[in-house]
């Protein structure tokens, strides 16, 4: 029995294959939502991440009654069990809506990368974990490399720095608190995924209202583009997809590997800006500060896929995809 489950632990490949699924939704949202609130200018962030929430509820539920997927039915526990996802999601989805508003975006890139080191405080912390000094010190080159390339970009803004940290504070909690609910024996990934979302939507909803929010989504003008339509659509699905990855990454891997990864699919995109698109501005120390930051996430990248004991995941049956059982 102990040899069977040493068999069902999670190969180098699939966590390997589960951090590129996350930095590949990752970056493909950021693109679809770019041109969705920048080109299009739809004006309510908040109805398109209701949109995505109400999207993997209808998948998750959908795919439990085709019997595809299996999670708990809900019960008077499942609140308990859950506490505090719904909440740490909502602040955090806030918090990065005001910090964006108020920091330039160099500023906000490098204040995001401290999520990087809460994240690896609060695995020690909450779930016991440690890491190597070769571990640390990449966490903290990516962090420098950030700090590096944004050095010439240091506007101050007090209101702006308090909702950034906010931010990371919310986005580590969340993902280390996401990778503790996961036990197949409790809720499993997909009651993680399916309930999270069926708590986040109602405040959101509430938000959305009493701000005015979904009155200005409803007036938009592109609503009979059948583009913008299909763009939006894409952006629901991939938001589904993003929570999924999020979730399958954290499971196979750890919460601090999934930040590691942002971090990572940040600073690509920030390459490819430089060969395409024709916004970036050439900065040596900026460039500089990059190449640290692509660094330090290769050099986490390596350590972590190279490291010889492998945390021991509890394994849920019937959660695990098709695609990664092989």
């Amino acid at each position: 029995m102990e040899e069977a489950d040493e068999a069902r632990l999670p190969s180098r490949l699939t966590r390997l294959l589960s951090a590129l699924f996350y930095g590949t939704c990752s970056f493909l949202i950021v693109l679809v939502n770019k041109a969705l609130l920048t080109t299009y200018g739809f004006p309510s962030p908040i109805v398109l991440g209701i949109g995505q929430m109400a999207t993997t509820i209808m998948i998750l539920y959908v795919s439990k009654l085709n019997k595809i997927i299996h999670f708990p039915d809900f019960d008077k526990k499942i609140p308990a069990k859950l506490f505090p996802l719904p909440l740490l999601y909502v602040g955090n989805h806030m918090s990065g809506l005001q910090s964006t508003r108020k920091l330039s975006l160099p500023m906000f890139t490098v204040l995001r990368k401290f999520t990087i080191p809460l994240t690896l405080l609060l695995e020690a912390v909450i779930l016991g974990k440690q890491y190597s000094v070769n571990v640390v010190l990449s966490v903290l080159a990516i962090v420098l490399g950030a700090v590096i390339a944004a050095g010439s970009d240091l506007a101050f803004n007090l209101e702006g720095y308090i909702f950034v940290f906010l931010n990371d504070i919310f986005t580590a909690a969340n993902g280390v608190y996401t990778k503790q609910k996961m036990d197949p024996k409790e809720l499993g990934k997909y009651g993680v995924l399916f309930y999270n979302a069926c708590f986040m939507i109602i405040p959101t909803v509430i938000i959305s209202l009493c701000t005015g929010d979904f009155q200005q989504a409803t007036e938009f003008s592109h609503w009979k583009n059948v583009l913008f339509i299909i763009q939006f659509l894409f952006s629901c699905l991939l938001g589904f997809l993003l929570m999924y990855a999020t979730v399958l990454c954290s499971y196979y891997n750890s919460a601090l590997t999934t930040a590691v990864v942002g971090a990572i699919k940040n600073v690509s995109v920030a390459y490819i800006g430089m060969l395409v698109g024709g916004d970036y501005i050439f900065s040596l120390l900026n460039f500089i500060g990059l190449n640290i930051c692509m660094a330090g996430g290769l050099r986490y990248s390596f350590l972590t896929l190279n490291s010889q004991s492998k945390p021991k995941q509890p394994v849920d049956e019937e959660s695990i995809p098709l695609d990664l059982k092989s």
